[in-house]
């Protein structure tokens, strides 16, 4: 059940990054003029505020979805009992519960940052700051999902620290391409308000420029993802960490094409939408590899203490 739970809350953490995507796309930034409420009078959107206000509405609806998904994955962390040191089974398993609250944490911290994009008339830095922080809360559901199917014991590394650390270097290129994008978004084609309101800033930069240079790290980060393929076969990595390297490297290059379609398209909104969600992904594949390259023993057994290892790793 927690693994069920645990991909549950990853599941909406991805939808709510689409789904804020598609309020910026469907130009619904401003659908809700201020926050908590959506108007000064009403809670919710009124007749007057059409299509807008229905999309701005239903995306802050979805938060409380994402809020309970990560309620049941931490009730079922809660309810998974763990081996303590003496052999007798403490109540939960802590550090899947822990994973929980810092999920619950990073979705109200990005409420409030949402709030405040909506009152700072969707200044595009606190824009990209709410896209990053949405891409946190993937970051720490994925590692929850993935340790729901692991033990609680030290994380022993499968091959040497030096291609374990060469993992993060490529997790580290992908966060900065991802983080460029926010800013390609910020000063491209799509304020999230209709293109006739000139009231809304956009990152004073060339957008060639910046398009350029995510264009570049795109480049590094399907070259890093090719060698780290041959290090992994070189030195004969476990076979999953393989597969996960060569699934990343797949969806960086549909991105790149996808992304190289979009500029030349001048930046259609369906296009954008599912760069997004390939984005999304793209994170999820490169936070998967470091992963596959270690081991914390199987999952907790009541009256059974997990065996420790020598080496350990960080992960």
């Amino acid at each position: 059940m927690v693994r069920r739970a645990a991909f549950a809350a990853l599941v909406m953490s991805v939808v709510i990054v689409v789904t804020g995507g598609a309020v910026r796309l469907t130009a619904s930034g401003l659908g809700c003029t201020t926050w908590p409420r959506c108007t000064d009078e009403s809670l919710t959107p009124t007749a007057e505020m059409g299509f807008h206000g229905v999309i701005e509405f239903t995306n802050r609806m979805l938060t409380y979805v994402l809020s309970a998904a990560v309620g049941w994955a931490i009730l079922a962390a809660r309810c998974r009992p763990q081996p303590s040191a003496g052999g007798a089974p403490s109540p939960w398993r802590r550090s899947l519960t822990k994973l929980g609250w810092a999920q619950f944490w990073l979705v109200m911290s990005n409420a409030v940052l949402g709030g405040i994009t909506v009152l700072t008339g969707l200044n595009p830095y606190t824009v990209a700051l709410h896209m990053i922080a949405a891409m946190g809360l993937v970051w720490v559901a994925l590692l929850m999902w993935e340790r729901s199917k692991e033990g609680d014991g030290p994380a022993v590394l499968s091959v040497a620290r030096p291609i374990h650390q060469l993992s993060y270097v490529l997790v580290t290129v992908i966060g900065l391409l991802v983080a460029a994008g926010t800013l390609v978004t910020g000063a491209g084609h799509h304020p999230g308000t209709p293109k006739d309101n000139k009231i809304v800033p956009r990152i004073p930069i060339d957008y060639d420029r910046l398009a350029q240079f995510h264009a570049d790290l795109a480049f590094v980060s399907v070259g890093l993802a090719i060698a780290v393929i041959f290090v992994f076969a070189a030195v004969k990595a476990p076979r999953p960490a393989k597969a996960r390297a060569k699934e990343l490297l797949a969806i960086l290059v549909l991105q790149g094409v996808l992304g190289f379609i979009q500029y030349f398209t001048d930046a259609p909104e369906l296009m954008v939408g599912l760069h997004m969600l390939l984005a999304a992904l793209t994170w999820i594949a490169a936070l998967r590899i470091p992963l596959a390259l270690r081991t914390r023993g199987d999952l907790p057994v009541t009256g059974q203490v997990p065996a420790r290892e020598p080496q350990t790793a960080t992960a």
